[in-house]
């Protein structure tokens, strides 16, 4: 072997070798991440993340069907065959969005499969859950378009639907479920969740404006309860309590 060819060789072995030791590197960071931010916490665990003007930003560790609120609201991709039942999506014991399923006994799925709610961005649609089913008398689902454009920026006019949708219903509080890490979408948990509560602030201060123009009726939203699961509502409050102090600025 010559020279030159065993000078390629060893550059090979140098750049496999370095390969190597980045993803042992990298995959050990992730899990030492892992281990170190996810603690869970109990089913119940309920938080004032904080309060903005008479509203009051709570955070509760539980599934929208057992979220005991005057309006659950609830968020949906558009339909794919099974999407809320097999993988990327979360299993069924964890799975808010099948429980609530389950509870209406299988209508969302059969909503959105037969395009009665075809779940386009920002659609909405209002069911009056049968009595006993869950735990809120009424049940909103806003659409979240097609899962592969899902942006966290999108969750921002999300929130203030839900805000301004809540307002028109006629309700004093809401519970509100993302139900992205469900459907199996990897997004980032914090941004979410502080985005979602960005919108629901946005849309209260805009109601409080007509309110006091007399351009509205005054019948405030004074609570809006955002769930998380156990392994993310640490993560969630963050980015809650970052989007409520930025308001303070």
């Amino acid at each position: 072997m010559n020279s030159t060819r065993i000078t390629r060789y060893h550059r090979k072995l140098v750049t496999l070798a370095g390969a190597i030791l980045f993803s042992l590197h990298s995959i050990t960071a992730a899990a030492q991440h892992t281990d170190s931010s996810i603690k869970p916490s109990p089913i119940g665990t309920s938080r004032v993340w904080g309060k903005i003007d008479g509203l009051s930003i709570i955070g509760l560790v539980q599934g929208p069907s057992a979220a005991a609120a005057p309006l659950q609201i609830a968020c949906v991709f558009e339909y794919t065959e099974g999407d809320i039942f097999h993988p990327p999506a979360l299993p069924a014991a964890l799975n808010g969005m099948v429980h609530l399923d389950q509870a209406l006994k299988g209508q969302i799925t059969e909503l959105r499969k037969g395009g009665q709610f075809t779940g386009h961005y920002l659609e909405t649609i209002l069911i009056t859950p049968p009595k006993g089913a869950m735990k809120a008398p009424q049940l909103l689902l806003i659409g979240l378009g097609d899962r592969n454009h899902f942006d966290a920026d999108m969750m921002i006019t999300v929130g203030a639907v839900a805000l301004r949708e809540a307002i028109r219903i006629g309700v004093s509080g809401f519970s509100f479920a993302s139900d992205i890490k469900d459907a199996g979408i990897d997004s980032p948990t914090a941004l979410v969740a502080g985005n979602v509560t960005k919108g629901i602030i946005k849309a209260y201060h805009t109601q409080r404006y007509l309110q006091q123009h007399h351009l509205a009726p005054v019948k405030p939203v004074t609570k809006a309860i955002l769930l998380a699961g156990p392994a993310f509502f640490e993560t969630a409050g963050e980015g809650i309590k970052e989007a409520i102090a930025s308001f303070h600025q």
